[in-house]
C-alpha cells in the first residue's frame, strides 16, 4: 500500500461534508449558480469511500456546472465511469488532474480524451496508464500545453515507450514533467525533437538519463526551467522515496 503523507486531521469543531446527509448535500449543491462549478477539486484524505460518496458528489456537481466546467481533480477516486461522465458533459474541459486513481484504464482515459480536444492541462501520476492511453491523449488533444505523467512504472523499469508517444503525439507542449520515469537518453532526444516549443522539463528520478555533454547543453538551452534527474523532489506531494511500490501499466 502507499505511505501517504497527507492524512487529513479535521479540527475540533469543524464539520466533515462529508458527513451530512446526501439529500442535505444535493440540496446545498442545487441552490448554486452553474458559473460556481467552473472549477471543482475533489482531492481528499485517500481514504477507501465504500459508500461511493465522493462519486455522488461529483456527479452532482458536474451536473450543476451545465457544460461550464473548466478544471477538475477527481484524486483518488477517479473511475472509467466517472471520467467518461464528466467528458460527456464537459467537451470544454481545460484542465484535468488523475492522481492515484486506479480504476482509470487505457481504454477509459482514451474514450474520454477523444471528447475532450480543448484540454490543456493534464496530470497523471500513479495510475495504470500506457503509451496507448498516451497516444490517443495526444492525437486528442490538440491544445494540450502541460503534460504531468508520473511515477507510472516500477522502480529500476526501463523504457522510452512513453517518450516516444510524447514526442509523436504532443508537438505543442510547454510544461513536461516526467518524474520517475523510465525513459532513457533516446526517449529524450526524441522529445526535444518532436516538442519544439517546450519549455519546462522535469527529469527527477528519471535515472535511466544520462545528462551529460550534448544533451545536457541541448536542454539547458532550450529550457527556461530543467530539473535534473537527481534534482530533489521535496515540492512534490508523493516523493519517489515516500512511495512502497509504483504501477506497471499494461503493454
Amino acid at each position: 500500500m502507499l505511505r501517504r503523507k497527507r492524512e487529513r486531521s479535521t479540527a475540533a469543531g469543524t464539520r466533515n461534508w462529508l458527513e451530512l446527509p446526501w439529500d442535505v448535500t444535493a440540496l446545498i449543491l442545487s441552490r448554486l449558480d452553474p458559473s460556481t462549478w467552473r472549477s471543482i477539486d475533489m482531492r481528499n484524505s485517500g481514504e477507501r469511500d465504500k459508500d461511493h460518496v465522493h462519486d455522488k458528489m461529483c456527479v452532482h456537481a458536474v451536473g450543476r456546472s451545465c457544460g461550464h466546467l473548466l478544471d477538475i481533480n477527481i484524486e483518488y477516486f477517479g473511475t472509467d465511469e466517472l471520467l467518461f461522465y464528466i467528458s460527456e458533459r464537459s467537451n470544454h474541459l481545460k484542465r484535468l488532474r488523475l492522481f492515484s486513481c486506479y480504476e482509470i484504464s487505457d481504454e477509459g482515459l482514451s474514450t474520454a480524451a477523444s471528447k475532450l480536444p480543448f484540454l490543456e492541462e493534464l496530470e497523471i501520476s500513479i495510475c495504470p496508464i500506457s503509451k496507448h492511453a498516451v497516444e490517443t491523449i495526444g492525437r486528442s488533444c490538440p491544445l494540450l500545453r502541460s503534460f504531468k505523467f508520473n511515477l507510472q512504472r516500477c522502480k529500476g523499469y526501463v523504457c522510452d515507450d512513453e517518450a516516444v508517444a510524447i514526442a509523436q503525439t504532443m508537438p505543442e507542449l510547454r510544461r513536461l514533467q516526467l518524474l520517475g520515469n523510465g525513459l532513457k537518453n533516446e526517449g529524450l532526444q526524441a522529445i526535444l525533437h518532436g516538442c519544439p516549443h517546450l519549455e519546462y522539463l522535469d527529469l527527477r528520478q528519471c535515472f535511466s538519463v544520462r545528462l551529460v555533454g550534448n544533451l545536457e547543453r541541448r536542454c539547458v538551452e532550450r529550457m527556461k526551467n530543467l530539473r535534473h534527474p537527481c534534482d530533489p523532489p521535496h515540492d512534490y506531494e508523493f516523493s519517489a522515496e515516500d512511495l512502497d511500490f509504483w504501477f506497471y501499466p499494461s503493454d
